[in-house]
């Protein structure tokens, strides 16, 4: 067992993993297991402005925080630094003719999205995410 800074446990069981993904929808399993994207301009998430918490749609990891997300004209919701850093592997993707950075979710291995290098400051990084891939958990009032 291995837990992050921010006191989450980043490991998880091969069966329950199998067990959560018996529960996506076609197009979730697409994006997060089969490594997809969706459709810019589509996602349910990308002009979602409440405060919270996005975590992992498979697993339910904290991703990133509401407070950390922008508008970069992407097509997909966006944000400048995650929730914690040991919460998301990067892989290199060389995938579709260029070099990218996958994001996948360090607890479930989940597909999440890429980063790039031309965000906002203080961090300049632009993790581009797939709506699908994601839930919001509002903050209480």
């Amino acid at each position: 067992m291995s837990k992050s800074a921010s006191g989450y446990e980043l490991t998880l069981d091969p069966a329950e993993r199998n067990r959560l993904a018996a529960r996506l929808d076609p197009e979730e399993r697409r994006i997060l297991l089969d490594h997809g994207t969706e459709r810019p301009f589509c996602g349910g998430l990308l002009d979602n402005h409440q405060d919270g918490i996005y975590v992992c749609r498979l697993c339910a990891l904290p991703l990133f925080r509401s407070d950390a997300k922008f508008e970069s004209g992407s097509g997909w919701p966006s944000f400048f630094t995650p929730y914690d850093p040991a919460h998301l592997r990067e892989l290199r993707d060389d995938s579709h003719g260029m070099v990218r950075t996958e994001i996948r979710c360090a607890r479930c291995d989940g597909h999440l999205g890429h980063v790039f290098p031309d965000g906002p400051p203080p961090t300049g990084n632009r993790y581009c995410m797939n709506s699908v891939a994601l839930d919001f958990l509002p903050t209480d009032p």
